[in-house]
């Protein structure tokens, strides 16, 4: 693939060989972003597990302190009580069979769909349509739920679902570059945590293999993955 000016300039800043420690790699991240519009900052993890076993997938969720930078739109399905209690929470679209044949002719102008169990009925039919786009609630990453109100904040404050693809490989931002340093620290640290808490029992050998952040327009900085303690106070040598 042919790479930009800018990407080749930034390419060259940074040591392929070597293992930066958190903050410094954040530190590139920053000082290589070039793009006129606020990029997104993203890490990619490659885990030890096998992803075809049933036992050795990693998903979960969590609230990153500092949100994503990104303006999420929620959508819920409820009625009833739970309807009101999911606008009064700041959700933007609300409602039942409305949504449903909306999204039926094509409409999908939201980032996060939730919906309260008793709407799981109605709404199975839209599978086909949200599943392959990852918008279709799910109980697995609490998208399915009565707990609506909390849901919503949380989802609105920086939460974020994760789960490793066929190659063993998380995805996931932790921010924008017009983030300070301590900002993204925690994010990365707050979604390291509990990626480290998910580790499957039957996981044998190294789990966290390899660590690489990036920006939207950037190259990809190599990051230690034995790093994962006390990472604001390492000195970034």
């Amino acid at each position: 693939m042919k790479r930009g000016k800018k990407y080749q300039e930034a390419l060259k800043k940074i040591d392929r060989s070597r293992l930066y420690t958190p903050l410094l790699a954040i530190r590139l991240l920053k000082e290589n972003a070039t793009a006129r519009f606020d990029e997104t900052a993203e890490v990619h993890i490659r885990l030890g597990v096998d992803p075809r076993q049933a036992d050795q997938q990693v998903r979960g969720t969590v609230v990153l302190p500092h949100g994503t930078g990104k303006t999420v739109r929620v959508l819920i399905f409820a009625q009833g009580e739970k309807a009101r209690e999911a606008e009064e929470a700041g959700a933007d679209y609300v409602g039942g069979t409305e949504l449903i044949e909306k999204i039926q002719k094509g409409w999908l102008d939201f980032d996060v769909a939730v919906a309260t169990p008793d709407m799981m009925g109605k709404i199975g039919k839209l599978g086909r349509i949200l599943g392959p786009r990852g918008l279709m609630p799910n109980p697995k990453v609490g998208t399915v739920t009565f707990d609506i109100g909390k849901v919503v904040q949380e989802i609105k404050a920086g939460k974020i679902a994760y789960k490793i693809d066929k190659f063993g490989v998380i995805h996931a931002p932790i921010g924008k570059i017009s983030f300070t340093e301590k900002e993204l620290i925690e994010n990365y640290a707050t979604l390291l945590e509990d990626i480290l808490k998910e580790k499957p029992v039957s996981a044998k050998g190294k789990y966290l293999k390899s660590i690489t952040i990036t920006s939207t327009m950037g190259p990809g900085i190599k990051v230690d993955p034995s790093k994962t303690r006390d990472l604001l106070e390492e000195e970034a040598v």
